[in-house]
């Protein structure tokens, strides 16, 4: 891990560490902007259900309102950060619904997953290998 790529995920876990509710706020995703700026998003988790926003989502509407004209910057680097009840932390995947989010507007970002219990990274459009890209 570069060690851009590194600050990512630093920044991710140290704003998991002051937010952290068991069941409500357990995962948090940094993107790291053409820029260089960081963009957080928080998992907000609801009572019902559909009112739940994973972390991914709410950085990508936080990267998407940093860019000044409202088109949304490329984003280079993704890292998503669970912690579990017991306080471990862990590098997770983006679920289905907010890889095909990434993939709609940046299918090339570098997106760092745990495979076989090692950390690695892949291009965004490697989580959903059938995915037919849109065009806007």
């Amino acid at each position: 891990m570069s060690d851009g790529d590194a600050e990512l995920m630093d920044a991710a876990c140290a704003l998991l560490k002051r937010v952290y509710v068991e069941g409500r706020h357990e995962v948090v995703a940094a993107m790291r902007l053409a820029d260089g700026s960081i963009q957080l998003g928080v998992h907000v988790d609801g009572s019902a259900r559909r009112s739940a926003v994973c972390a991914e989502g709410v950085a990508a509407g936080n990267a998407i309102a940093h860019a000044a004209d409202g088109s949304p910057m490329a984003v280079v680097s993704i890292v998503s950060v669970l912690r579990r009840a017991e306080g471990t932390l862990h590098i997770i995947e983006p679920c289905g619904v907010c890889a095909e989010l990434i993939t709609d507007y940046w299918p090339e970002a570098r997106v760092w997953v745990t495979a076989a219990d090692r950390l690695t990274a892949v291009a965004a459009t490697e989580l959903l290998p059938a995915k037919r890209l849109r065009r806007w």
